[in-house]
């Protein structure tokens, strides 16, 4: 499989070195980016071919990957150079719906939305993926390309991709968020700021793989830290009273409005 990305930003980065630390050889990886010193990083790091344009770079039989901004996604489109249904077309953009880009590509449909999240920095990410109208291979090419920077899961429908956004795409700000909160909280409570931030990170990591390992559902875990009459007990009660797992909830449905309104806005465009 041979594979050009449309955008040489951190997601794209990330997959390339994802890429070619499963084996892929350089020359089956190319970019495409406007900005030269984007193409001076990407080259000097990983050895492989960058353009600054689509048009004539992209090969027979690539797979496309838009690894733009949505804002840059009607641009980047129309400029691939490419017939309707020739190329596997990947986006990554966020909020971009896929009947947006058949359109602006004159009529492609051989399309799949992903939404990846940044802990494919480290290879720990997780991406769902969303087909239009897609070939066997299609979707074993794209599971390839994504699942190079961690897990994927394919969705049912695309509207269900604004929870994906919500959950997955925004979560790591919600779980930073959360670590900020209980790092601002040890030092309050007079522990040195280094000391607090390796006890809030050592948790958080631990408290995640402990879950992901377990048939268990989380709710369990917590009880089985929750002694009656102890601190945990009384902890958990505070976010009870001020409601804070409703608070959540409220916040993921925000975010996922949010999606479902820039891919409504995008539209018009």
């Amino acid at each position: 499989m041979r594979i050009t990305f449309i955008g040489g930003g951190n997601m794209a980065d990330a997959l390339v070195g994802g890429l070619l630390r499963k084996g892929f050889a350089e020359a089956e990886l190319r970019v495409v980016e406007l900005l030269p010193e984007a193409r001076r990083r990407i080259e000097d790091k990983y050895g492989i071919a960058c353009f600054d344009r689509a048009q004539g770079t992209i090969r027979d039989g690539d797979v496309v990957v838009l690894a733009v901004k949505p804002q840059q996604m009607r641009e980047a489109v129309k400029s691939l150079g490419i017939s309707p249904n020739s190329h596997l077309v990947i986006s990554i953009a966020a909020g971009m719906r896929l009947v947006t880009i058949s359109r602006w590509s004159g009529g492609t449909r051989r399309l799949v939305r992903a939404m990846p999240n940044t802990p494919a920095l480290i290879g720990e990410g997780v991406t769902g993926l969303y087909p239009m109208e897609v070939t066997a291979q299609d979707r074993k090419d794209a599971e390839t390309i994504l699942g190079a920077v961690g897990a994927t899961v394919w969705i049912e429908s695309e509207p269900q991709m604004d929870a994906v956004t919500a959950v997955s795409g925004s979560g790591p700000a919600y779980v930073f968020y959360f670590i900020e909160a209980v790092e601002e909280a040890a030092r309050d409570l007079g522990l040195p700021s280094a000391v607090a931030r390796r006890l809030a990170l050592q948790t958080f990591t631990g408290a995640a793989e402990l879950a992901a390992g377990s048939a268990d559902p989380v709710s369990a875990l917590r009880e089985r830290v929750t002694s009656k009459g102890g601190t945990t007990e009384r902890a958990l009660a505070s976010l009870a009273k001020d409601r804070v797992k409703e608070a959540i909830v409220r916040a993921i449905r925000a975010a996922s409005d949010r999606g479902r309104e820039l891919g409504e806005e995008l539209d018009r465009d």
